[in-house]
């Protein structure tokens, strides 16, 4: 059986208000139950961002490391959740596409799900990689480049995306299989 034990590896989840609740909170005890070190970093200098859960505001949490003081190099893994209000304001902050850039190049594994690769795109990361996203997304991921497929998690290279909530258990298990390795 492979090892799946992520002790010493440390991942960034980065967001902003109105990430999708279940695809910040559910990847994230994921691979803490994995072993990793999670850190939620977030532009500005909140002290935490808050959720979107389906149809309604919901939780606050707590943001560990403000963007500008988060060293990319120190991460071994970044992952963009979704929502809809998080990534259309997080892909428009040039220091969020900068860090997302320095983890991507560094080739570290870049894991976005739902609404996340809209980070993506304008990171310039999805130009000839096979990509899934919400559906919605697939004619924006199709004009930057990327190949869209229906699956619940493609991998191609260090780039890691799924669909939706439902598919956070193979999410999560593609990005600790990236790094348990």
């Amino acid at each position: 059986m492979a090892n799946t034990s992520l002790d010493g590896r440390r991942i960034a989840v980065l967001a902003t208000d109105g990430f999708e609740q279940s695809e910040l909170t559910e990847p994230k005890r994921l691979l803490e139950e994995a072993g990793a070190k999670v850190d939620v970093i977030a532009p500005g200098g909140a002290a935490q961002i808050k959720a979107w859960d389906k149809k309604d505001w919901g939780i606050s949490v707590n943001v560990d490391v403000a963007l500008d003081k988060a060293d990319a190099g120190s991460y071994d893994a970044l992952v963009l959740p979704g929502g809809v209000i998080n990534p259309d304001n997080l892909r428009t902050d040039d220091t969020v596409l900068a860090f997302v850039k320095a983890v991507a190049s560094s080739g570290k594994p870049v894991a976005a799900i739902c609404h996340g690769p809209w980070t993506l795109i304008n990171a310039g990361l999805v130009d000839g990689k096979k990509v899934t996203s919400w559906p919605s997304l697939k004619q924006d991921l199709s004009n930057a480049g990327g190949r869209w497929e229906d699956s619940e998690v493609v991998t191609d290279g260090n780039l890691i995306t799924s669909r939706k909530p439902d598919d956070i258990p193979a999410f999560a298990k593609a990005v600790i299989a990236s790094l348990a390795g």
